[in-house]
């Protein structure tokens, strides 16, 4: 058996063993010492022997080819249960520790200072990837509040920016919404009482109407040759230049908008809602179109982590390749949503599908729905509510255009919880068309309905639209002398609420000796019949005769 080697205690020599004549010299000369502190350094020597013999009595190591690959144990010496218990710091951690140790074996509190910290598999992770912009060094942001991006909705140098240029507009930003903050919490207390726009929002008005006149000049050849040469050197890896082709207000608003949608992926990122570039679907074949998403759907890890879903545009059951989708569509027998088609008018019909029933196809539409809408949380308890999707019907099926859900019993009389567009038929009417369809249905039911709250961004235009059109053609058909809010959401079935914002935004609601007045603005009027005029008899209408729907009972 080997000798085996004593670790080096005070006094030893470098070779292991002790110097017998440098230990002699000691003891002469530290003859007067107590015995306490002799026994002290006998103590400090048998510890280090017992910790010198414990190392020497470990196994050796194994080969390289006889690893055992079984999970690292945790300190507990259980398997870990997940990836985040396992410490995945500096491969040259073991190498730290032994520096950090004095000869007793022991860390010393200097030492412990040095040592790397123990990160988890997400932060490391974030920390390694970088952003897929050509040249970027992912450091900034977009929103100028972080120092790091891992994705091109935060990366300044696609944006055609730098990260010092984001911190300065994020300031910019900051100041003005507290500024703007100011004047709400002054304006809020008496906003019924004074409609009519106060001298500094009618000089602010002025104002942007000025900045805008030249957004539609068109580019000068110096600065047209600026935009295809930057396209031409970057393509796609770099946002087009924006200067110079709208008005600096507009510009403006724009680089808002992105900065909150920014912030906004950033949060999901966070809090591990979305794993930017890995976790994310970009885009969806749904029949002839090839559409880009906007947001983040719970799809399940094996399809959303491949980037690209293939999505049949019948039955809406969503597959990972091209391949698949083809065999599947030689098999499917679906050419329209399930349910019953309660309205048809021309190629336009609209088919009521119960979640209860058709369980599946709901909550592939509500999956579907999600990449592009960003505040809606419903995708899985589909059962207590019914789905109207419209199609658009050809030789070869009917296609989703869009579609709405209510609830089977809304307390509050909602009469939409979710309302989509698909993008492919986006800015054609059908929007409109969905809500009236909507409002529709509440007067055959005759009860007076609303929209859920909260609308997102497209959804609150295109209803601010709505009860606009909605207002003015009643306005314009009104014969009497006195309008009754009352009698116009009876009329409409329009929740009253909604019809005041609506004449608050159009300045038709004034307070007067004491009472609300309506005014009915004729220039508003003109200008609505002239538009009527102008788009002439659309097929994009709801006709109530081509409506066979009777309320359903309640469950």
């Amino acid at each position: 058996m080997p000798r085996r080697r004593q670790r080096p205690v005070a006094g030893s020599g470098s070779d292991g063993t002790e110097d017998s004549d440098s230990s002699a010299d000691r003891e002469q000369t530290n003859s007067s010492e107590s015995d306490g502190n002799a026994a002290k350094r006998q103590r400090l020597t048998r510890a280090s022997m017992r910790l010198s013999q414990s190392s020497q009595d470990t196994p050796d190591l194994k080969p390289a080819g006889d690893h055992d690959e079984s999970p690292p144990l945790t300190p507990t010496g259980n398997a870990p249960s997940s990836e985040s218990e396992l410490d995945i710091s500096s491969p040259n951690a073991s190498h730290d520790e032994s520096q950090a140790k004095d000869p007793a074996g022991r860390e010393s509190d200097k030492d412990l200072s040095h040592r790397p910290k123990r990160r988890r598999c997400h932060e490391t992770y974030n920390f390694n990837m970088k952003c897929p912009t050509p040249g970027c060094n992912s450091l900034g942001h977009l929103t100028g509040k972080h120092e790091r991006h891992f994705a091109v909705s935060g990366c300044p140098l696609y944006h055609n920016l730098s990260a010092d240029e984001c911190k300065v507009k994020a300031i910019s930003r900051e100041k003005q919404e507290e500024e703007m903050k100011g004047q709400d919490e002054g304006n809020s207390r008496h906003a019924t009482r004074h409609q009519t726009p106060t001298s500094k929002q009618s000089r602010y008005k002025e104002q942007v109407a000025e900045m805008r006149k030249g957004r539609n000049s068109g580019l000068q050849k110096e600065q047209k040759e600026k935009h295809v040469e930057h396209r031409q050197t970057h393509g796609n890896t770099r946002e087009p230049l924006l200067e110079n082709i709208t008005s600096e207000y507009d510009l403006e608003l724009f680089r808002k908008a992105q900065a909150r949608a920014s912030e906004d992926l950033e949060k999901l990122r966070i809090q591990g809602q979305i794993t930017e570039g890995s976790n994310m679907i970009k885009t969806i074949l749904f029949g002839r179109y090839e559409l880009d998403t906007w947001y983040h759907s719970p799809y399940p890890e094996e399809y959303a982590r491949l980037g690209r879903l293939y999505v049949c545009e019948f039955c809406l059951k969503y597959m990972k390749s091209q391949t698949i989708l083809r065999r599947h569509m030689a098999k499917c027998v679906w050419k329209h949503p399930p349910g019953d088609e309660v309205y048809r008018k021309g190629s336009i019909s609209v088919f009521e599908v119960d979640g209860k029933k058709n369980k599946i196809y709901c909550q592939n539409l509500c999956l579907l729905a999600k990449l592009f809408l960003d505040h809606k949380t419903l995708y899985y308890d589909v059962e207590p509510f019914l789905f109207y999707v419209m199609t658009e019907a050809d030789n070869t099926g009917c296609h989703l255009v869009g579609y709405f859900s209510k609830e089977k019993n809304s307390f509050l009389n909602y009469n939409v919880s979710c309302i989509l567009t698909m993008p492919q038929y986006m800015r054609q009417g059908f929007g409109k068309m969905l809500i009236d369809f909507s409002y529709l249905l509440s007067k055959v039911e005759e009860k007076v309905g609303s929209p859920e709250r909260p609308l997102s961004d497209l959804g609150l235009i295109s209803y601010r639209s709505y009860w606009k059109e909605v207002l003015l053609r009643y306005m314009c058909n009104f014969q009497g002398k006195e309008i009754s809010i009352k009698e116009i959401s009876q009329e409409t079935a329009v929740n009253p609420v909604d019809i005041v914002s609506t004449l608050q935004s159009l300045q038709m609601l004034k307070y007067w000796k004491g009472k609300h007045l309506v005014l009915k603005r004729q220039d508003l009027i003109d200008e609505w019949k002239a538009k009527e005029t102008k788009r002439g008899n659309s097929n994009k209408t709801i006709d109530p005769s081509s409506l066979k729907w009777t309320p359903p009972k309640g469950t």
